[in-house]
């Protein structure tokens, strides 16, 4: 089984359109959404869902009005100003604990707090888990590594061959979680200054994981000297750029239409990507067109 996760520095890089179409490529794979903040891999896939759950990822305090005597220790101490006239706002409260460790009176309970859900859901193209973290909820690593073991055991159960997981951008504690245990991370990048700096910085941090990387340039045609710094930099580190898709108008018609581009048209930007997705899963592993 090999686990195959698309990556970038920021939003925008066209990271789920390519992750979909490799979706709609592969013949044999598990899909999985590790985006757990914003979420949208599934406005191109469509999935039915099959089942949910709910993910109980973090504490909030509560005062008990019966223990509590008023001595306000709680809303001195609490940083977060989650605490006034000795009630909690459980959206400003980030769980630290330090108001219940404080009070005399033990009057302040940290109790878990439903801060998402989960899915297994069915596509198309194969069997996908995704989640929904809750609005101003914490422990997103938590909820990507409880989504990326769900998809190992349906894989390994299941006996499909790939895992293809369409990771949240930038550096941050999700991203981690989505490298941990995975053998390619596959890094869309665009022909601009913050591309390439943004490209860095994913870079740096793939380098702690043993996982290949590879880069795709995603409209590369806007801006080719850009575009040939940045080849030259992946030449420089030893990284393989496996694509370079050009600006095509109907990448955009068929994301308006909620399809993957590879099942729109036969465009020069659907050439590129199954040539991507050739070099990811072998011509064994493709769908025929």
């Amino acid at each position: 089984m090999k686990e195959i996760i698309v990556l970038s520095g920021k939003g925008g890089t066209g990271k789920t359109t390519v992750t979909a179409s490799l979706a709609a490529l592969a013949k044999d794979a598990v899909l999985t959404d590790c985006d757990v903040d914003a979420a949208d891999l599934y406005l191109l896939l469509n999935p039915k869902i099959k089942d949910t759950f709910k993910f109980w990822g973090s504490q909030k305090a509560r005062i008990n009005e019966h223990k509590c005597i008023r001595c306000g220790k709680c809303e001195t101490v609490c940083r977060f100003d989650a605490i006034k006239d000795f009630k909690v706002n459980p959206t400003f409260c980030e769980g630290c604990g330090v108001c219940y460790n404080i009070c005399p009176e033990k009057a302040i309970d940290m109790v878990d707090t439903l801060s998402g859900h989960w899915y297994i859901s069915d596509t198309r193209y194969g069997p996908m888990v995704h989640a929904r973290l809750g609005i101003a909820e914490e422990n997103s690593g938590k909820l990507v590594s409880l989504v990326k073991k769900t998809a190992r055991d349906i894989a390994e159960r299941e006996g499909y061959k790939y895992i293809i997981t369409d990771g949240p951008p930038g550096i941050g504690c999700p991203v981690i979680s989505t490298l941990s245990g995975a053998d390619v991370a596959l890094i869309v990048t665009e022909p601009t200054a913050a591309g390439l700096h943004d490209l860095e910085r994913v870079l740096k941090l793939a380098e702690n994981f043993k996982v290949t990387v590879k880069v795709v340039i995603n409209k590369f045609d806007l801006a080719q000297e850009k575009s040939k710094e940045i080849e030259q930099y992946c030449i420089y580190k030893g990284i393989e750029v496996i694509g370079k898709i050009p600006f095509d108008e109907d990448v955009v018609k068929a994301i308006s239409k909620g399809i993957p581009p590879v099942e729109y048209s036969s465009g020069p930007a659907t050439e590129v990507l199954r040539n991507v997705a050739v070099l990811s899963f072998g011509d064994s592993g493709c769908r025929q067109e």
